[in-house]
C-alpha cells in the first residue's frame, strides 16, 4: 500500500535554477510526453514498483483462504485482489508525487521518475485517479460496511506522506495502512469488523511494515535531519532505530505464532512460520552490513519472500493437511 516502505527520508522535486540537472530536466520532460501509452505504463509501474504489491496482497489472500476455509466466492476474490493492488498503487504514486521535491534533493533518490523527469507530475496523477476509480467501484460491490470504510482507508492513504513531516510514528502510519489489505479482506468476506483475530493479524502484518519501513530509514538519517523529517532513525539514532526494528519484528512473530489459536491451521502453517521467522532474522543480519545494498536486501528483497511463503504455508494447510 503507501507507501510501501521508503523510508522517512526516500522521496522527493527539484526547483529551478539547480543547474546542469535542471538544464536536463526540460528535454527530459519533453521526451516522456512523446512516449507511447504502454511504454509509458511500464514507467509508472516502475515508478510505483509495481511489483512490491508482494507485500501486502499475499497477507490479504492467506486471510481470505483461512477465512473462507479454502472456499472463497470467486467474485469476491477477485474483488479483494482489485481492492488490495488499486490501494497499494495508489497510495505509492500519491506519495511520490508529494514527495517529489525532497527526492529531488536527496542524491540516492534524484534519478527517480519525477525529479529526473522521465514521467510528468500529471501522468502519476492521472494514474491515481484510475487506481482510486477501481477502488472506489471494489470497495462499493463489496458491500455497504467496505464503502462505508473507505474514507478511513482514504485517510490512511492520504496522510503517510504527510506524517513523517511531523511525527516519527510515521513508519507505524505506513504499516497500519498496508495492514489494511488482510483487514479489508477479511472484513469484505464476514461483513463483520469488531473481530479480535483480525486484528491479531493485521496487528502482526502492520509491525513487520514499520519494523521494515525503520531499517529502510536508516539510509537517509542525514538527509532527513537536513529537509526536517521525523523518522525514527533521524530522531533517535541507528541504533536505537535498529532496537525498534527488532522490536516490531519480534511483535510481529508473536501475531503470527497466535494465528492457530483462531484458525485452524497445522503443521505446514508452523513450517512456514519458522521459514518467515529466520527470514527477519537474516533481515536484520544482513541490515548491519550498512551500505545501501545490504539495506534494500533486507528491507525489500528478503520481506518480498516472507509473505510468499506464508501464503504458501496457509494454502498447504488449507487444501492439501
Amino acid at each position: 500500500m503507501g507507501s510501501e516502505p521508503e523510508g522517512a527520508g526516500a522521496e522527493a522535486g527539484a526547483g529551478p535554477g539547480a543547474g546542469p540537472a535542471a538544464a536536463a530536466e526540460g528535454p527530459a520532460k519533453a521526451g516522456a510526453g512523446k512516449r507511447g501509452f504502454f511504454a509509458k505504463l511500464a514507467l509508472v509501474g516502475d515508478a510505483v514498483i509495481f511489483r512490491h504489491t508482494l507485500f501486502s496482497l499475499p497477507f490479504a489472500l492467506a486471510a481470505v483462504l483461512i477465512e473462507s476455509g479454502g472456499r472463497p466466492d470467486p467474485w469476491k476474490l477477485l474483488l479483494i485482489v482489485a481492492a488490495a493492488a488499486s490501494g497499494r498503487n495508489l497510495a505509492n504514486a500519491l506519495n511520490r508525487i508529494v514527495d517529489r521535491g525532497i527526492d529531488a534533493r536527496n542524491p540516492r533518490t534524484a534519478g527517480r521518475h519525477l525529479p529526473s523527469g522521465k514521467l510528468e507530475v500529471r501522468d502519476l496523477v492521472l494514474f491515481s485517479a484510475a487506481m482510486g476509480a477501481i477502488l472506489l467501484a471494489a470497495a462499493a460491490a463489496l458491500g455497504w460496511l467496505c464503502l462505508a470504510l473507505l474514507p478511513l482507508a482514504g485517510v490512511a492513504v492520504f496522510g503517510y506522506s504527510y506524517t513523517k513531516r511531523w511525527t516519527w510514528l510515521c513508519h507505524f502510519w505506513l504499516g497500519a495502512t498496508c495492514a489494511i489489505a488482510p483487514m479489508g479482506a477479511l472484513v469484505a468476506l464476514s461483513g463483520r469488523l469488531f473481530v479480535l483475530r483480525y486484528f491479531v493479524l493485521s496487528g502482526a502484518v502492520a509491525l513487520w511494515i514499520a519494523g521494515f519501513d525503520i531499517i529502510y530509514a536508516i539510509q537517509d538519517i542525514e538527509v532527513d535531519r537536513r529537509e526536517g523529517l521525523r523518522s525514527l532513525p533521524a530522531r533517535f539514532g541507528a541504533g536505537a532505530a535498529r532496537f525498534a526494528a527488532a522490536l516490531c519484528h519480534l511483535g510481529t512473530a508473536a501475531g503470527l505464532a497466535l494465528l492457530p489459536a483462531f484458525w485452524p491451521l497445522g503443521a505446514a502453517y508452523w513450517v512456514g512460520f519458522a521459514a518467515a521467522a529466520a527470514l527477519l532474522v537474516a533481515e536484520h543480519l544482513v541490515a548491519r552490513g550498512g551500505t545501501e545494498r545490504h539495506v534494500r536486501i533486507a528491507a525489500y528483497g528478503i520481506n518480498e519472500v516472507i509473505p510468499l511463503v506464508l501464503l504458501a504455508a496457509v494454502a498447504l494447510d488449507v487444501f492439501l493437511l
